[in-house]
């Protein structure tokens, strides 16, 4: 089963992503900040599951963007936090927007309402097998 939905979700998250100009782990280090406010590269590393190298790599590329601002700590010049630009919060909007025109469309083209309503229904199961709590 589990190489089965491998199989059937691959191709939707790779026309998904064909939309896409930022890759995931930079629009996951975006949606962190967006959603939690000023981070470390420390705090990204763990939650984004890289190393802090990448996350720094990406923080670099991502403020060349002017997508988020590197701020050093106001008491401890070692520490610098990274936060969400104003061009960061659009340019995740946009993003996170890419292809669901085309999804939206397909969904309501190529699927019968009965299929849509079962697609509808495992959405909450498929989202548990994606969530980092523990199934019980």
């Amino acid at each position: 089963m589990a190489r089965s939905l491998f199989d059937t979700l691959l191709p939707l998250l790779r026309r998904l992503n064909a939309e896409r100009t930022l890759s995931s782990g930079k629009l996951g280090v975006l949606r962190h900040v967006a959603e939690h406010g000023r981070t470390s590269t420390t705090e990204l590393a763990a939650v984004v599951h890289v190393s802090p190298q990448a996350i720094s790599l990406a923080a670099r590329e991502l403020e060349r963007l002017e997508l988020v601002a590197r701020v050093p700590d106001a008491e401890d010049r070692r520490r610098v936090w990274i936060e969400l630009t104003d061009a960061g919060r659009q340019k995740l909007v946009q993003e996170s927007a890419a292809g669901h025109g085309w999804l939206d469309q397909a969904i309501t083209e190529r699927l019968t309402p009965e299929e849509r309503r079962t697609l509808e229904s495992a959405i909450p199961v498929l989202r548990k097998l994606g969530s980092e709590a523990p199934v019980d």
